[in-house]
């Protein structure tokens, strides 16, 4: 329910995060640390996730665990800053739908990182940004510019060479990675989808509330959908338990620091949002020992870079 902040910013990983500006702006020589560290954060919750799957937890499990303690956070900041909680009649149900997308979103995201390499599953996902171009494009919203257009060769350029794709071995490697990848772009096509309703049918509705609203609605539905077909699963062992708790930890912290930060923080350096799939190698290998080749890593800068410069050929 984040939205990559660093290409786009409507409130939303903004992520779906808003407030009231204060009167002074931070630095970009303190802005970028602050969400670099947040950035790190949102990778490591991937890296937990991943723990709690590899040591029997369910997919539904995580979803829950997650989306329930970052509900929690929420409302309790929510409330402590006096923000109203009721929703325009009207926008009821685009509420609603967009929390069913983010339902699927994170369902799908989680079930890629249970797969393949946690870093692999978030650049697959990182294809939201030129999914949500391409969406206002063909709805009319926005003219796609050259530039915009370029970056997203070179961001699918570079995912190729992330994901090790080739002609030649292509049918060997999809058989690998290819469930992992699919996921991955159901989370990227669900995430766009939760972009443009914020953009457009929800952006009266202030971000901190909508943030609240389609965490718990993902809460809810994957309780309830969870329970009917017996999807849940608990770890089997301390670290599963671990990594639970580290998934939830992580990204309410993350979240936590959007929410008191990124409101004070300058346009510009919300690049440095992008940086969570680059942390996300070191910390698969660190942690997960989840190697890639050098060429893999050139792959994700270049598709890092490129979709921080679609963010500023739409500025």
């Amino acid at each position: 329910m984040r939205a990559s902040a660093g290409w786009m910013r409507t409130p939303s990983r903004g992520r779906t995060v808003s407030a009231n500006p204060p009167a002074r702006k931070l630095s970009l020589r303190v802005g970028i640390p602050i969400l670099l560290a947040a950035s790190t954060l949102f990778a490591s919750n991937h890296v937990g996730a991943r723990l709690a799957f590899d040591h029997g937890a369910s997919v539904a499990t995580g979803v829950v665990v997650r989306a329930t303690a970052t509900a929690l956070v929420l409302l309790a900041l929510i409330t402590a800053q006096g923000v109203p909680l009721a929703l325009p009649r009207h926008v009821r149900l685009p509420a609603l739908l967009t929390g069913l997308c983010a339902a699927v979103q994170s369902y799908c995201l989680y079930s890629a990182v249970a797969r393949i390499p946690v870093a692999l599953a978030l650049l697959v996902f990182h294809t939201a940004p030129i999914l949500f171009v391409l969406l206002s494009w063909a709805m009319g919203h926005e003219r796609l510019r050259a530039s915009s257009f370029a970056a997203m060769l070179v961001a699918l350029a570079g995912l190729a060479l992330a994901l090790n794709i080739r002609v030649e071995g292509f049918a060997e490697r999809w058989a690998e990675i290819g469930a992992g990848v699919s996921w991955a772009l159901g989370g990227s096509v669900s995430f766009m989808l939760m972009l443009y309703s914020n953009a457009h049918a929800l952006k009266e509705v202030d971000g901190r509330v909508r943030t609240f609203v389609m965490t718990a609605v993902t809460a809810l539905i994957v309780v309830a959908a969870g329970a009917a077909t017996h999807a849940f699963a608990l770890p089997k062992d301390s670290q599963g338990w671990l990594g639970l708790g580290l998934l939830a930890m992580f990204y309410c912290g993350g979240m936590f620091m959007l929410f008191m930060w990124l409101p004070r923080l300058v346009a510009a350096s919300t690049v440095a949002l992008n940086f969570e799939p680059i942390a996300l190698l070191g910390l698969g290998w660190m942690v997960l020992g989840q190697v890639v080749a050098p060429v893999q890593v050139a792959g994700a800068f270049f598709t890092v870079g490129a979709i921080a410069w679609l963010g500023s050929s739409k500025k």
